[in-house]
């Protein structure tokens, strides 16, 4: 323990330190982040074409969006033009000065691919094409576009899911040859053409909600890093925790909670956030395992926060029918009870080792944080506006104005007219890991859709369950936790929504917003579900801890978040469903005493430190209690009860 903190009072002591060991990170776990760092001359291409891409988007916010295949066409083009600039096709060439010629080339060839369809829009989309037919020449770009748009994912988001949407391609193509799940299939040309040319493949709900809403929040993140508007939130969350037991935990989890709902990447904002976070953690007293897989959880559960929701908000409001604004409410008391249940683990595992919190002196004043109250503003802003009705867009942009106007108010935020430039350009590079994944997946989306493979996979799940709906439940999951394995928060929603969803919804009667903040939350808990967690291995990257011990860790301590979509399932109340305050409280009650249970039970602490069967007990009961039927809730009940009376009683003898 004693190298361990001297480690990192010195990594901590030196800022190069920590931004190089984060950079380290960041490429080994995070394929967004292995990108070239030496452009050498091609920066004055990189830049002007960057700022270019986050110009139109702001244009566009404010006078209104092109037609929906120009408007993606030019946010997919001047996305893939940069990937293929900024990426190398191995990581190991990216520390080479400037871009090799073939990257060079195909970045030419992807902004050249996308801009034929704004050229050509009119006969694309005109009667022509539809009584002639698509030119060989259509058929020739539609397929180098589709490739590309492959390849400049696999670089900038990873394999994963490159593989889902070239098993979806063959899929599309061979599905008459299929064992199962058959189709009639298409041909190549037509396969393609309706891939690239329409509005329901590449070009379909995740890229037209990428190129509205999504980009605009992401450069609103963008802007609350660069003006340093971001560390207030940190200091609130600090002060707000820091002072009780395990409070150094708790505050990372408080922080890295509110950043991760606009990263849009569980592994990054681990990295980011744990590189200051974790080590805070280790030097308070917690094992680096934990630290790192705190961070992690944290961070995974940032991606479930209302507003922002890791930009999936906009898709799933898109894909369910459900109004963005009421998504942000239904979807708040669930994310609560995930924190919650974060702070419970947290709590008993400081209890267990005897971590207190930071002494009060230590943490920020509230002098110095009531001068910087008003840079609450742009979140307040934007919050109201959405609670408004106003469109996400709009919230958006006057966010982004008021974050910019805030920030000249005093010098620490205050951006130079190159800090304006260099925030422009990194609005983009930011955007685009979420634009080729929303690209990708689309291409998953528009095969499952047009080959009715989510119906005939819902049958495939029901057959095996023999249609008992907790079987089914159960199964889902799985499939949810496999798909979203290594895929960002928008490209593993539009993935397990357009798969897994569908399962719930055909025979059973599941509201649909439950059925999809169900496949929600699984896909996004692959990053702390081991073996492939990459939020929790990219936390032990920065604490210096075994990878899988610290996805063991992750898992436990955000247990509650495997919980919480089987009660808002079996009991929609929790989402707000039709239902009224006195209907809700019992729900959130039972669902609270049930995490706390299970939450101690697995920590090994309640009161004072639990036996096996105590722990054992606790766990039961605590399942039982978030079940909601009262006839197994109240003897689980009084299960806890009497351990928790023991347990005082034994701490306390002469109690």
């Amino acid at each position: 323990m004693v190298s361990e903190q001297a480690t990192t009072a010195e990594t901590t002591a030196d800022p190069h330190a920590v931004d190089e060991q984060t950079r380290e990170v960041l490429r080994q776990h995070d394929t967004a982040s292995r990108y070239r760092t030496d452009l050498g001359p091609w920066k004055w291409v990189v830049g002007p074409l960057a700022i270019a891409l986050t110009l139109f988007q702001l244009y566009t916010a404010l006078y209104g969006a092109r037609p929906t295949l120009v408007q993606g066409a030019i946010h997919v083009g001047a996305a893939m033009g940069l990937v293929f600039l900024l990426y190398p096709a191995h990581p190991n060439l990216g520390h080479r000065r400037g871009i090799q010629w073939y990257d060079a080339i195909l970045a030419a060839a992807a902004l050249a691919a996308n801009l034929y369809i704004v050229v050509n829009y009119t006969r694309l989309t005109g009667t022509e094409v539809r009584i002639l037919g698509f030119t060989d020449t259509d058929h020739i770009v539609a397929v180098v576009g589709i490739l590309l748009i492959l390849e400049g994912t696999r670089r900038c988001v990873g394999l994963p899911i490159v593989v889902i949407a070239s098993a979806a391609i063959l899929f599309g193509i061979f599905g008459k040859h299929m064992p199962v799940f058959s189709h009639g299939g298409y041909s190549w040309d037509a396969y393609a053409t309706e891939t690239f040319f329409t509005s329901r493949s590449v070009f379909g709900t995740p890229i037209q909600v990428s190129s509205t809403f999504i980009f605009l929040f992401l450069l609103f993140g963008v802007l609350l890093v660069k003006t340093n508007i971001g560390a207030f939130f940190n200091d609130l969350a600090y002060r707000a925790t820091g002072r009780y037991s395990g409070g150094p935990a708790k505050a990372a989890v408080v922080a890295s909670g509110a950043q991760g709902m606009v990263s849009g990447s569980s592994v990054a904002n681990t990295v980011a956030s744990g590189s200051f976070t974790i080590p805070m953690m280790k030097r308070a007293g917690f094992k680096p395992s934990f630290a790192a897989a705190t961070e992690a959880s944290a961070s995974t559960g940032g991606q479930l926060m209302p507003p922002v929701m890791g930009a999936a908000a906009f898709i799933m409001a898109e894909y369910t029918g459900v109004p963005y604004n009421e998504i942000i409410v239904l979807a708040l008391v669930p994310a609560l009870l995930y924190f919650t249940g974060l702070f419970m683990g947290i709590h008993f595992e400081a209890k267990r080792q005897g971590i207190v919190g930071v002494d009060k002196s230590e943490l920020p004043s509230l002098r110095s944080l009531a001068v910087r109250v008003d840079l609450l503003l742009p979140l307040v802003v934007i919050v109201g506006l959405l609670l408004s009705g106003r469109t996400p867009a709009n919230a958006a942009l006057f966010g982004i104005a008021t974050a910019f106007a805030l920030s000249f108010l005093r010098p620490s935020t205050r951006l130079s007219p190159l800090g304006i430039v260099r925030l422009l350009e990194a609005g983009a590079r930011v955007a685009l890991p979420v634009i080729a994944a929303c690209a990708t997946a689309g291409i998953v989306a528009g095969t499952v859709t047009a080959t009715g493979l989510g119906g005939k996979l819902a049958g495939g799940i029901l057959d095996l369950a023999f249609g008992h709906f907790p079987l089914v439940l159960i199964f889902t999951m799985l499939a949810c936790l496999i798909l979203g394995m290594g895929l960002p928060t928008t490209a593993n929603y539009v993935v397990t929504a357009t798969i897994a969803a569908p399962i719930l919804l055909s025979e059973f009667d599941v509201p649909i917003i439950a059925a999809h903040l169900f496949v929600f939350y699984f896909g996004i808990l692959a990053d702390i579900t081991p073996p492939v967690c990459l939020a929790a291995y990219a936390g032990s990257g920065i604490a210096g801890a075994n990878p899988l011990k610290s996805g063991v860790t992750a898992l436990r301590i955000a247990i509650v978040g495997f919980i919480i979509p089987f009660i808002f399932v079996l009991e929609p109340a929790l989402l707000l469903q039709d239902t009224n305050v006195g209907e809700v409280l019992p729900v959130v009650v039972t669902a609270l005493l049930g995490m706390l249970a299970v939450s101690s039970g697995l920590t090994g602490y309640l009161l004072r430190s639990a036996s096996r069967l105590e722990r054992i007990l606790l766990v039961a009961a605590g399942i039982a209690l978030v079940v909601p039927e009262w006839t197994a809730a109240i003897p689980a009940l009084v299960v806890l009860l009497g351990i928790a009376l023991v347990q005082h009683r034994t701490k306390n003898p002469r109690v």
